[in-house]
């Protein structure tokens, strides 16, 4: 069963990082929104653990600084949102084509 929330220290041992590489690029990158308890602890959520895989990925294993790593998120937000996008109008012309179909 996966966890709710992790701590900087899991997170960290997962991407064999030091816990100030986290803070670092929680800092840098607005996608990376852990809560905080009542004594200030980080928890991390999946979502933020996936966007650190991600940084992770184009920082360290090819090579892109750190705008370069903000540059291609942004793309590829902006392509997620395009699919979606495609995804959901694809969906209304089969419903409209099953609706004029029925008329």
């Amino acid at each position: 069963m996966e966890k709710l929330y992790y701590s900087i220290s899991e997170v960290a041992r997962m991407f064999d990082v030091n816990t100030s590489l986290i803070r670092y690029w929680e800092k840098e990158f607005d996608c990376i929104r852990p809560v905080k308890n009542k004594k200030g602890n980080r928890q991390f959520t999946q979502s933020d653990i996936d966007n650190i895989r991600k940084i992770y990925h184009l920082t360290k294993e090819c090579g892109f600084t750190l705008a370069g790593a903000k540059e291609q998120l942004k793309t590829a937000e902006i392509e997620d949102e395009k699919l979606k996008a495609i995804d959901t109008l694809a969906e209304i012309k089969a419903f409209l084509i099953d609706l004029r179909q029925a008329l």
